[in-house]
């Protein structure tokens, strides 16, 4: 069994403890609003999605300094566009409450990044605050990845849809996505080819946000990317490894 099929089996015991129906009315029950992690992508301009994780299956133990207010404030503090939160707990010890700690401690849309297999968690994802959910192709067939994106969208929640390969890629955009993120790891074996977001962009139609995702390190990256007209890109562990993730980000933007 690879890494992603073990996350999936302890995702499943997780599922089993919410209780749909109740999550379901505080869903609807919160105001739609207004897409506000799609709006922050829209613009001109590379984005930048920073991410809070305290662990990964491939590292390990990222950093022994985790504070999510904290880390929040300085997400704030350099204007990053929208900022990504780990929620899973077995493998990348996150937790729900860092949904609401980041919301409280910054402006800035939030993702709440999980791995989503029943219409349980969308509905949670709503009540903890999230303005997106993580969809990922490689563990949802096509009609139940259609199924989760109405959902996500009548409950004004938009929806990163996550690819790794060609088909993956033809499933999102069929399936109506808006935001497709091409992620550089391989989920199986985490294996990562910063190349693979360069060779799969041809395959997203430009009305549609394309987002790299993982290993991504430095500004000609970045520039890399601007010229393959990547709209915007998820960092995690770089961030999550320095010491002034103020500076870090300015480095990466080219403003030091």
């Amino acid at each position: 069994m690879n890494i992603l099929d073990k996350i999936v089996e302890k995702t499943k015991s997780r599922v089993e403890k919410l209780d749909t129906e109740i999550l379901k009315n505080k869903a609807y029950n919160l105001e739609k609003g207004d897409f506000p992690f799609f709006r922050a992508l829209s613009t001109k301009g590379i984005k930048i999605i920073a991410e809070i994780k305290k662990a990964s299956p491939s590292k390990g133990l990222i950093t022994e300094k985790f504070i999510p207010k904290d880390i929040a404030r300085e997400y704030k503090k350099a204007n990053v566009d929208c900022i990504s939160v780990l929620t899973e707990p077995y493998y990348f010890q996150g937790d729900n409450s860092y949904v609401e700690i980041v919301k409280k401690e910054s402006n800035k849309p939030v993702l709440r990044k999980d791995f989503i297999i029943d219409e349980a968690q969308i509905f949670e994802a709503k009540v903890i605050g999230a303005d997106c959910i993580l969809l990922i192709c490689a563990i949802l067939d096509e009609k139940k990845l259609k199924n989760f994106l109405n959902l996500a969208h009548s409950l004004g929640l938009n929806a990163l849809v996550e690819a790794h390969e060609e088909k993956e890629v033809k499933i999102a955009v069929n399936s109506g996505a808006k935001i497709i993120g091409v992620n550089n790891r391989n989920l199986k074996n985490f294996e990562v080819d910063f190349s693979n977001s360069l060779n799969l962009r041809k395959l997203v139609p430009n009305d549609i946000i394309f987002v790299s995702e993982s290993g991504i390190k430095n500004r000609e990256d970045i520039l890399i990317l601007e010229k393959s007209n990547v709209n915007a890109v998820l960092i995690g562990e770089t961030f999550m490894r320095a010491s002034d993730k103020v500076f870090e980000i300015k480095k990466l933007r080219g403003e030091i």
